[in-house]
């Protein structure tokens, strides 16, 4: 209470109840409110700690916490009294990054999916997995398990895959694309059609309420042959990818069976998610 305020201000006073207090809003399971605050900077771009705070309904401290975990992380940038988003708006539509770029942009986040989705997959499962930053630390993750037929385009997995001796690794060939490393074109369109697996596992460049889609054709055409020689749909994809656009379209949202990310999507894209009957895993959480 202000000094000099006379004793009929102060009986006018009204507190907040213990449900609406900064302590009682910091009780939240910290991944929503760090999933909150990644929406809030890819909307704004940036915010201090204090419009953070406030916009949570918690204290300056417990922002600055939620921002160190979430800088380390690799989903937000600090600096001097407040955060800014890795992905600008206005950013959400128009290219993809090179590929030695992505794989450095939110490595933490990619690894935490590669883990959790290397788990989904027994001895004696048969996986097609396609090309992409996150795939190729999946690879990582999944070579220690045992006993994996695995179907690629991309000679950096296959390479990984076979340092477990129990794998049996098929690379698929093609016209080399040499910003990722990958086989592309009609002759590998040709060889996946010989494969029959289990699963595929894919990485993505955009996914929306809609569908996933890929902002390179020849990639979007890799992707849909291994969806339709496989039997059941994996998509790893960080949170930058959920609310985007990209210009080639792979696959409806319900043609998917399982979603791995690192962050809790938008309550939009998670009520579609929902209604397309995907199993959502948020590594980490």
């Amino acid at each position: 209470m202000r000094r000099g305020r006379s004793q009929r201000e102060e009986k006018s006073v009204s507190f907040p109840s213990r449900a609406s207090t900064p302590q009682a809003h910091a009780g939240r399971p910290s991944s929503a409110r760090h999933a909150e605050i990644v929406a809030l900077l890819a909307r704004t771009g940036e915010m201090t700690v204090e419009a953070l705070a406030e916009q949570l309904d918690v204290s300056r401290e417990t922002v600055r916490r939620d921002l160190a975990r979430l800088d380390a992380g690799g989903l937000l940038r600090r600096f001097h009294g407040g955060a800014r988003a890795i992905t600008l708006p206005g950013a959400q539509m128009d290219k993809e990054w090179p590929f030695a770029q992505r794989m450095a942009q939110n490595a933490a986040g990619k690894q935490r999916i590669a883990a959790a989705a290397s788990a989904l997959f027994q001895p004696e499962d048969s996986l097609f997995i396609d090309t992409g930053s996150t795939t190729v630390a999946f690879a990582e993750a999944l070579a220690a398990r045992q006993s994996l037929v695995v179907i690629t385009n991309a000679p950096r997995i296959a390479a990984t895959m076979a340092t477990g001796h129990s794998h049996k690794v098929f690379l698929i060939g093609g016209a080399y694309g040499v910003d990722a490393g990958e086989s592309l074109g009609p002759l590998a369109l040709e060889q996946i059609g010989k494969f029959r697996a289990r699963h595929v596992v894919l990485t993505i460049g955009a996914i929306d309420t809609a569908c996933i889609m890929d902002f390179d054709l020849q990639e979007a055409e890799v992707a849909k042959a291994m969806i339709e020689r496989a039997d059941q749909v994996t998509v790893l994809a960080d949170h930058t990818k959920f609310d985007r656009r990209a210009v080639f379209e792979v696959a409806p949202l319900a043609r998917i069976d399982t979603l791995v990310t690192d962050v809790p999507p938008s309550e939009p894209m998670a009520r579609a998610i929902d209604a397309a009957g995907i199993h959502l895993i948020v590594a980490g959480s």
